[in-house]
Parts: structure tokens; C-alpha cells; sequence
């Protein structure tokens, strides 16, 4: 039986938001969220925090959670779990799960993990859902994505693809961004050079994409948001608190 880990890249240096995963939300902080969710996934074997800062660890345990130190010069998430992961060869599958995303669920979460392991041609598997809002499809911080008749995605981008050249024809699809990697995928992503297309869209799923990589494809109705900013803060703390 081969084994998943779910692990959970956490900083407390956001430029944005300086230490938002402990920022709390009905006396929890969002980082505990993240893990709960996670551990009540069916497919996943174990669920890991990693983190450069020893707050974060400290929160974690408090809520008897498991957490690994990493080095703090990483310039991504996937560079992160990927230190995590080789300090574990038992797990066949890795799960990079944001720990600023505090409204995801565990189907969906084995959603994104049963899309990569029940096709064996896959690298990585991630999500999308179907948007229809012209501002959402407008904006550039929504990543669209276009994919094929497999669901193999064909392209990732902050600009509306596809083009509506001819009306009413596009259909439209937003980027989640959650990622379930193979192991021999994510060693391989990370030890890559970044692409061109991955430097101007600033989207590091581009690199794998123009490395000839597989990245499969699941649909999901859900639309968490994440807390990137304190705006994002206070309407997640509104919607739990009523």
C-alpha cells in the first residue's frame, strides 16, 4: 500500500500578513485549522507542519501537532516540503497543502490525492473550479487554467485564457491552489531551473509544465479563500464568529 503525507509549509515572515498561520480565530489559530482538516483526510498517512520558525512549531504542539523544522532560506513552499520529504522514504505521495487556507476540506484534499494516484501517467495533480465572474476572470491574482480532454492542464495563466474570441464559447476555470506531487516529481521540480514563462506569469507550476511534467487535473465546487492579507483576516473571523 503506498503512503501519503501531507505536509504543510508555514512561515511567519509574510510580507503582507507577518504571522498569519498564528493569527486566531475563536481562540484557534489558522494554522490549526489547516492541520484538522488535514488529518481528517482519508487517504493521508500523516500530516506534517514544516516551518522555519520556531512560533509556529511551539503553536502546533500546543495543539498536539506534528512539526519539522526547516531552513529558513527557501525561496518557495515546494523547496520546503521537499526538504521534509526526503527525511521520510516512506511516503509515495507528498501533499503541499498551504497553511494559510483555512476553509479547505478534507474531500477535497482526497480529491487532489486520488487524482494523482489513480493515474499512473501523472506527476502532479492540483484543482480547479469553474468561475463565471467577470471580475474573477479578469483578475490576475485569480490563476486560470485551461486542460485538456484527460485533464491533463495545458497552460496556467493570470490573463483570461481561454481568449473569447467568438461569444459565449469560453469556459472558464480558477486555479486552487493545492498540489499532490510523487515523490521522484517533486525531487525533480525543485532541483529545475525556473522557466521564462514562470518568471514573467510568476507561477511556479509553469516550471513543471515546460519541463514536459504532467500535472492532472480534478474539479471542485469548493471556493476557499485564503488569508493573505488582514482584510482576508477579519472576513474569515466574521464568518466563523457568527
Amino acid at each position: 500500500m503506498k503512503k501519503t503525507a501531507i505536509i504543510i509549509p508555514a512561515r511567519y515572515s509574510s510580507t503582507r500578513l507577518p504571522g498569519k498561520p498564528l493569527l486566531k480565530v475563536n481562540n484557534k489559530p489558522i494554522i490549526q485549522y489547516v492541520y484538522e482538516a488535514a488529518k481528517q483526510s482519508k487517504l493521508q498517512n500523516e500530516v506534517i507542519v514544516a516551518t522555519d520558525d520556531i512560533r509556529i512549531k511551539q503553536a502546533v504542539e500546543q495543539f498536539n501537532g506534528y512539526c519539522e523544522m526547516t531552513d529558513e532560506n527557501h525561496k518557495c513552499g515546494s523547496d520546503r516540503i521537499a526538504e521534509v520529504a526526503k527525511r521520510h522514504p516512506e511516503f509515495d505521495y507528498i501533499l503541499n497543502l498551504q497553511g494559510d487556507e483555512p476553509q479547505i476540506t478534507p474531500d477535497v484534499i482526497d480529491l487532489a490525492i486520488n487524482a494523482l494516484q489513480k493515474d499512473s501517467t501523472g506527476d502532479i495533480s492540483t484543482l480547479v473550479r469553474k468561475i463565471t465572474s467577470k471580475e474573477q476572470i479578469n483578475n490576475p491574482n485569480c490563476v486560470k487554467c485551461v486542460f485538456d480532454n484527460n485533464y491533463n492542464a495545458l497552460y496556467f495563466s493570470r490573463c483570461p485564457i481561454p481568449y473569447e474570441r467568438n461569444k459565449n464559447e469560453a469556459s472558464y476555470y480558477a486555479h486552487i491552489g493545492i498540489y499532490c506531487y510523487t515523490k521522484k516529481s517533486l525531487d525533480k521540480l525543485t532541483k529545475l531551473e525556473q522557466a521564462d514563462i514562470e518568471k514573467q506569469e510568476s507561477l511556479e507550476q509553469l516550471r513543471a509544465l515546460k519541463n514536459g511534467m504532467k500535472i492532472k487535473i480534478a474539479i471542485t465546487n469548493l471556493n476557499p479563500t485564503g488569508i493573505d492579507t488582514i482584510e482576508d483576516y477579519e472576513k474569515f473571523k466574521k464568518l466563523m464568529e457568527v
